[in-house]
């Protein structure tokens, strides 16, 4: 395994009973980069995280975080990695400072204060130290949470949809922050179902029901799809959508708004299938590179029978 990492692991496989959660998950993420981890519901991202951090032992495969081996050095991971999970899981009837200390002593930092004061400060969190985290809106209770991520000065935070139920301003303020952490050196991996957030991404893993679809930057996975895509504007989307849905040569029919995006893998089927309907008066067609969400509705094509939210 290469010093180069901070996360170098292969054949990660996890089965909860007969079902198979994770199968024969490989990456190498190099340090201070920020990936992305996208999937739907159910796709397996949580317990790669969890496994990755020590918290579930694979049922096969091997590698490291940070160095430490993931089935024999779990409790050294534990305490290097910074995990931040999907939900709240700090004490409401405690303050900012309060939820902070806390965890402090559990890490048993030696200078406690310190530490606190400076993860505050870094988060902006001066003015509402002394405030209960039950009182906190979503964006500052994601703002807590970082800073109890990062309190123990981890090289590695492993971050579980942390921006899901915040504001527009909030998730670019924790994308700052993010890019701010990377730059000294942290490596951040980070689950996102949306998809503005993949693009700030180094790299990003696409994985749906334990399987890895598709990995690489945004562009590479965009031209790995080989997916051909037309946008189409004008009144009446939704019903030209509707007759194009199911037509031989047309793989998939999005609406966005007043636009429809049109695509399929096999340009000469697709151009065939929408020649008919190009000539039709007050509509815009324009050839154009597929969007990332275009490229993950198409990957989710043979899994549309699972797909449950």
């Amino acid at each position: 395994m290469s010093g180069e990492f901070a996360i170098d692991v292969s054949g990660l496989t996890k089965k909860f009973g007969a079902r198979t959660v994770v199968k024969d998950f490989s990456i190498q993420v190099p340090k201070g980069q920020v990936w992305g981890f996208l999937g739907p519901n159910g796709s397996g991202k949580t317990t790669t995280i969890r496994m990755l951090c020590g918290l579930l032992v694979p049922d096969s495969g091997q590698g490291k975080c940070l160095g430490y081996d993931i089935r024999k050095e779990a409790a050294a991971i534990k305490r290097n990695v910074g995990y931040m999970t999907q939900r709240f899981s700090f004490y409401e009837d405690l303050s900012i400072r309060e939820n902070l200390e806390f965890v402090a002593r559990i890490y048993e930092m030696k200078d406690r204060r310190s530490a606190v004061d400076q993860a505050i400060a870094q988060l902006g969190l001066s003015k509402r130290q002394d405030q209960l985290a039950g009182q906190l809106s979503g964006g500052w209770k994601q703002r807590l949470a970082l800073a109890a991520c990062i309190l123990h000065r981890p090289q590695l935070l492993l971050l579980d949809e942390p921006t899901a139920g915040v504001d527009p301003q909030a998730r670019r303020d924790f994308w700052e922050e993010i890019h701010m952490l990377a730059a000294q050196g942290v490596t951040v991996l980070v689950s996102t179902h949306y998809m503005d957030e993949a693009e700030r991404c180094d790299c990003i893993v696409y994985l749906a029901y334990g399987t890895i679809l598709a990995r690489g930057t945004v562009d590479e996975v965009i031209a790995s799809s080989k997916l051909h895509t037309w946008i189409v504007t004008g009144e009446g989307v939704r019903e030209l959508a509707a007759e194009l849905h199911g037509k031989a040569g047309i793989e998939q029919v999005s609406v966005f708004g007043v636009t429809l995006h049109i695509g399929s893998t096999d340009e000469a089927a697709l151009e065939a299938a929408i020649a008919p309907y190009r000539s039709r008066p007050g509509f815009n067609w324009t050839r154009s590179q597929p969007s990332l969400e275009d490229v993950f509705i198409h990957l989710m094509g043979p899994f549309r029978e699972q797909v449950t939210g």
